[in-house]
């Protein structure tokens, strides 16, 4: 079937139904292309940083008693690599993470990696099944959040329990706990702010922990 249309100079053209159905559609495709939705955004992934860029020199000094540091435990919201914030000025104890944002592995394994490299200055720093007979460091993530006090104030809080116990008889005992609550403020009320002030508590807690331990005595 044809159809009749008007040509250019007013002289009458015959087109094909064919070409008109083709044009159709070519031309709803142009339009659900328009409306198409855009692709997902991938959230941003975000960890402490390098850490050191160069090596240390080796210190002529004894060094401190080898030290056991075990997976780092965290608090079941502290589990996965949401990056969470709360909102102190309209509901502290609700949990909500960035919906763009992420951490590259669990806050507590990017924690350990931050502790294990700042206490390896002046000792050795073994994983858990490395040496039984040693001292144990072990350590629970209690809290690591962007607080917001206001739309445009805010800080980075982390909350840390450090246990020190002495398994080299194997026996466990305790020998001294500390807690440890560190705040730094953000530069921005966003989750880039956000990961710069909780890497600067990271940082804050682990030398923290170092001085706790050179002033903690050892049974011998």
């Amino acid at each position: 079937m044809s159809s009749i249309k008007p040509g250019p100079l007013g002289a009458f053209v015959v087109r094909p139904a064919g070409a008109i159905a083709a044009l159709a559609i070519a031309l709803g495709m142009l339009c659900g292309c328009a409306i198409a939705p855009d692709k997902p955004q991938r959230p941003a992934v975000y960890d402490f940083g390098p850490g050191a860029t160069a090596s240390r020199p080796a210190t002529r000094q004894a060094p401190l008693p080898a030290l056991v540091l075990p997976e780092v435990e965290a608090a079941g919201a502290f589990d996965g690599t949401a990056m969470l914030y709360r909102l102190a000025y309209a509901d502290a104890q609700q949990l909500r993470p960035y919906a763009q944002a992420r951490w590259s592995m669990p806050p507590a394994a990017l924690l350990r990696q931050r502790v294990r490299e700042g206490l390896g200055v002046g000792r050795a720093v073994l994983s858990g099944g490395d040496a039984p007979a040693a001292l144990t460091l072990r350590l629970e993530l209690e809290e690591f959040t962007h607080v917001f006090e206001s739309p445009q104030r805010s800080a980075g809080l982390l909350r840390l329990r450090a246990t020190l116990l002495d398994t080299r008889t194997g026996t466990g005992q305790l020998v001294a706990q500390r807690e440890v609550v560190v705040q730094r403020e953000a530069s921005t009320p966003d989750a880039p702010g956000g990961v710069r002030a909780l890497t600067a508590c990271a940082d804050a807690a682990v030398e923290e922990v170092a001085r706790w331990l050179a002033q903690t005595p050892v049974p011998r």
